[in-house]
């Protein structure tokens, strides 16, 4: 891509559906774009699905995946055809299934802070189920996640982000929960989301997910399971019931 890198556009509205792209090379394994709404699988979150269209043609999505030099691959389903270098795309998201790993994602933030200092050490995102795992001897019961969690849903919080020095992040390391995975490095920014407001919110941490504006657009969230995967790592599941 001669050095540049694909412009991500939900960083700025990861509420838009619909938008336009040229495309800068096409391949098997991938066709990358100069910007895109496609999240690309990172952090435990899947990548983005949908289409393509252009004139004369159209190519499904199956998912979007990290390329090298700050590309965005987008993966064409079995036997879709191939959009034209520097052809103008109109791309289309799966919606239905970026907004409900966008309420996953969130629940999963405020399951982090029903557990404070605990360190998480692996996590999935599901549209049908999703799972954290906690550094910790002995978790609460999944009947008292699951209220706690129902509880700062109805609070309806508000769900932002901000960007902080990567020297700053450095001088909180608390911030960082993921035992398993950093945040992103190297740009010399790193996103913060934070959920709540005032000195003192709900969840603040480093994360490159894309998350829902308020916490009542989660709905109903239940804690399912809690499994031991070792001597002191607890696998917690949770549902989203519509």
């Amino acid at each position: 891509m001669d050095g540049m890198s694909t412009e991500l556009l939900y960083r700025t509205d990861a509420y838009a559906t619909e938008a336009e792209a040229r495309v800068v090379s096409a391949a098997p394994e991938g066709v990358v774009l100069d910007r895109t709404l496609f999240y690309a699988r990172a952090g435990g979150q899947p990548g983005d699905a949908g289409t393509l269209r252009w004139d004369g043609g159209e190519m499904a999505v199956s998912e979007a995946l990290k390329g090298e030099n700050g590309t965005v691959l987008h993966l064409p389903a079995e036997g879709a055809s191939l959009p034209p270098v520097g052809a103008t795309v109109r791309m289309a998201l799966d919606w239905p299934r970026r907004h409900r790993l966008m309420r996953m994602h969130t629940s999963l933030h405020l399951l982090c802070s029903l557990i404070p200092g605990a360190g998480v050490t692996g996590g999935q995102i599901g549209a049908d189920r999703s799972r954290l795992d906690f550094d910790l001897p002995e978790p609460p019961t999944k009947e008292a996640l699951t209220e706690g969690l129902r509880a700062l849903v109805a609070a309806n919080h508000p769900v932002t982000e901000s960007w902080v020095d990567e020297a700053e992040l450095d001088t909180n390391p608390g911030l960082v929960r993921t035992l398993s995975v950093k945040p992103p490095r190297g740009a010399g920014v790193v996103r913060l989301v934070r959920i709540g407001e005032g000195e003192a919110p709900v969840d603040l941490q480093p994360c490159g997910g894309t998350h829902v504006r308020a916490t009542g657009e989660i709905g109903t969230v239940t804690v399912t399971k809690l499994e031991n995967k070792g001597k002191q790592n607890r696998r917690v599941y949770l549902v989203l019931e519509d």
